[in-house]
């Protein structure tokens, strides 16, 4: 449902709100409810992550108050709230690399799908008119499944270094299945943020396997390696873009940015309210105004941080901005044990959604696959660690007793592990 696949083309062709759509919603949010419900004891855990996400929906439900169209702004804020809370469930109830696995599962399944659309569908699989002949799947546009299949890869990568993970097949076929339709939609972003997310969490599980010297020369070159990188795109820009296909104003995308970065300039502090700015032709007047001075009909900023500019100003943006960078900090710090258990999964998301979001609208929105996943990492980021505490158990060795401590241990993540001695 978050990733808006079959359903949204099928009974929305033309990318519009419709009750259908809303009526299709009501079941998989009374789903949210009763699962939050079953697992309570605990999501009630996840109470930091709770505190920030009320302070990213409260600035959103404000922002009615100043919003162009107050309705719009006030059913998207409820929307942006039951996802959040599907977010806190799903980085409560679900620790570990099971969180990955689910995710790999559930990219393997639609990535068939996407096959049967392509080959027995194809008015509905294959662009028919722009971008004519490259894939879509059971989306919209290609980069709606390249950004899935982009994190159906990173959760399959991450489950093959994990430890956990036993059956190698599965995660290998995911990973080559979800990788292939990547390069079949041609989407230049999504295979930016395919290399970057599969780099991270291989990078991790190399400097693990090679130890302390071969760590520290991995990060020495890797710091190296993207100094001679932002080099090169500040010196040769045009000539990267040009190699990757693709032409000096990225399709158009410069001349949005800047058309949008003056209409942020008349509200920088409050923005236009909350979902309100890309409404329907005719009835959002600054988007309108922006159609006009491109040309076309724009239907996103495609970039999520000047799209949260002209919903929530600068305080929206700084929020998110601080929200996301607080967020790989801890990561980062407490990526030891649970970042092997996992495979590195957190990070390798979410780097290939920073990347994602600097050409694409995810940040903040109400139904969307990346921005609940993101608040699943921060969530799991803000959980407090498993807590251990010893008993003295007694063990009869040569006629004597000796005190071993029995381990006890609470684990959101999977069963309690046995001690690593005889009882």
């Amino acid at each position: 449902m978050l990733t808006g696949a079959l359903i949204g083309p099928v009974f929305a062709p033309l990318q519009e709100e419709t009750p259908v759509l809303r009526l299709v919603w009501l079941p998989a949010y009374a789903a949210i409810f009763g699962m939050i419900l079953l697992r309570l004891d605990r999501v009630w855990r996840a109470w930091p992550a709770a505190l920030v996400l009320l302070s990213i929906v409260g600035l959103c439900f404000a922002s009615k108050y100043w919003s162009i169209d107050y309705h719009v702004t006030s059913r998207r804020v409820i929307a942006l709230a039951i996802s959040g809370l599907f977010a806190l469930y799903l980085g409560s109830a679900f620790r570990g690399q099971h969180l990955p696995r689910l995710l790999m599962h559930t990219a393997l399944i639609m990535a068939v799908g996407s096959l049967v659309m392509v080959f027995a569908f194809p008015s509905i699989g294959v662009h028919q008119y722009e971008n004519a002949g490259l894939w879509r799947g059971m989306w919209y546009e290609k980069n709606q499944m390249g950004a899935v299949m982009v994190i159906g890869a990173t959760a399959s990568a991450a489950c093959l270094f994990s430890p956990q993970q036993r059956n190698k097949v599965i995660p290998l076929i995911a990973l080559g299945l979800s990788s292939a339709l990547v390069l079949a939609t041609q989407s230049k972003t999504s295979l930016l943020c395919l290399m970057l997310g599969l780099g991270v969490v291989g990078g991790f599980w190399t400097l693990r396997k090679g130890g302390p010297a071969f760590a520290v020369a991995a990060i020495w070159a890797a710091v190296v390696v993207a100094g001679l990188g932002v080099w090169a795109w500040e010196t040769q820009s045009a000539a990267i873009l040009e190699a990757l296909g693709k032409d000096p104003s990225l399709t158009g995308r410069t001349e949005i940015w800047s058309s949008l970065m003056r209409k942020v300039a008349d509200r920088p502090w409050t923005g236009y309210g909350y979902g309100a700015f890309w409404g329907r032709i005719g009835h959002s007047p600054p988007a309108d105004w922006v159609r006009q001075e491109t040309g076309w009909t724009v239907p996103s900023a495609h970039n999520g941080w000047i799209d949260l500019l002209v919903q929530l100003g600068w305080p929206g943006a700084i929020l998110v901005g601080f929200v996301m960078a607080m967020t790989a900090l801890i990561t980062v710090l407490r990526c030891g044990g649970s970042g092997v258990r996992e495979g590195w999964w957190a990070l390798g998301f979410m780097a290939a959604f920073f990347m994602l979001s600097l050409s694409e609208s995810i940040l903040l929105t109400h139904q969307s696959l990346p921005w609940v996943l993101f608040l699943a990492c921060m969530t799991r980021s803000m959980l407090p660690s498993s807590t251990v505490q010893a008993a003295p158990l007694a063990v009869k060795r040569r006629g004597a007793y000796q005190t071993r401590p029995r381990i006890a241990a609470q684990y959101v993540d999977g069963p309690v592990q046995r001690p690593p001695f005889p009882v």
